[in-house]
């Protein structure tokens, strides 16, 4: 069965080694600009997750990860432009320096 992740019509833009590459860039760029400062990293669930393991492995910092869930497609699959927040965050985080990963 074709799926949109197995379709031969598909080019590839980046390959695995260049986004592990950038990756890595982006993860020594957040640990130099955001050093001695107190950084949350939220993750937006579902789609971040994957990519935000991978990035914060990549920094070199004590940091604070969080997540939010959000929807704007009710149960349809066309965005209604309300955005919805199924989980908030767990910590307050006025104050702090904050990354969002979606």
């Amino acid at each position: 069965m074709e799926t949109e992740f197995n379709n031969p019509n598909l080019e590839i833009l980046y390959s695995e080694e260049q986004i592990k590459a950038r990756v890595g860039e982006l993860g020594a760029e957040i640990s130099r600009d955001y050093a001695g400062k107190e950084l949350v990293v939220v993750g937006v669930l579902k789609g971040s997750v994957v990519f935000l393991a991978d990035l914060i492995r990549a920094v070199d910092l004590n940091l604070t990860i969080d997540f939010m869930a959000v929807s704007s497609y009710k149960d349809g699959t066309v965005s209604t432009g309300d955005v919805e927040i199924l989980k908030d965050l767990t910590n307050p985080i006025r104050g702090k320096d904050v990354i969002i990963c979606e």
